[in-house]
């Protein structure tokens, strides 16, 4: 079964409470440096493939570095970013072997209070692009948020697994 997807504009996604979604401006001026475009500026001011935002009372994830297509497995509780592949199932099954065994280079944590929304950071997020974003059922507390580039033979694709912290 396909898999819904996230596109970004350029721009880093960004994973948001959906309790705070209406806080997230996005793009609110688009003149100067990045850095100084609003809460988009903020999300691309993150270095790495992971940091974290503040959103209202609350943090979003952003998911920086790339400007991949990205989806959720949420039995793996995985967000998995499409850097190449030549099919999605060849890339989800890549994925899910690789999870087990890749050495993690960034981690974090993060506390959300329920689901969260993934979707392009550029959008304001009482109105994030249509078609364009994921809604995903996280239970409220912390997680240990690691991330990873990886790659085999076919596919290359960056991890960004979400670990309850008891």
């Amino acid at each position: 079964m396909p898999m819904d997807w996230v596109e970004s504009a350029g721009g880093p996604l960004l994973a948001a409470p959906a309790s705070q979604m209406a806080r997230w401006e996005g793009v609110t001026d688009d003149e100067g440096p990045v850095e100084t475009w609003g809460d988009y500026g903020r999300a691309c001011a993150v270095d790495g493939y992971v940091g974290l935002v503040g959103i209202g009372g609350g943090q979003g994830l952003v998911l920086g570095d790339e400007p991949a297509m990205t989806t959720y497995l949420p039995g793996e509780r995985l967000f998995l970013r499409w850097a190449a592949a030549d099919s999605e199932t060849e890339l989800l099954d890549a994925a899910r072997k690789a999870v087990h065994g890749v050495e993690w280079e960034e981690e974090l944590d993060w506390d959300v209070d329920g689901d969260v929304v993934l979707f392009d950071s550029a959008w304001p997020g009482a109105t994030p692009e249509p078609g364009n974003h994921l809604n995903i059922d996280l239970a409220p507390g912390r997680y240990r948020v690691r991330a990873a580039c990886t790659r085999d033979d076919r596919n290359w694709m960056i991890l960004v697994h979400l670990q309850p912290v008891s």
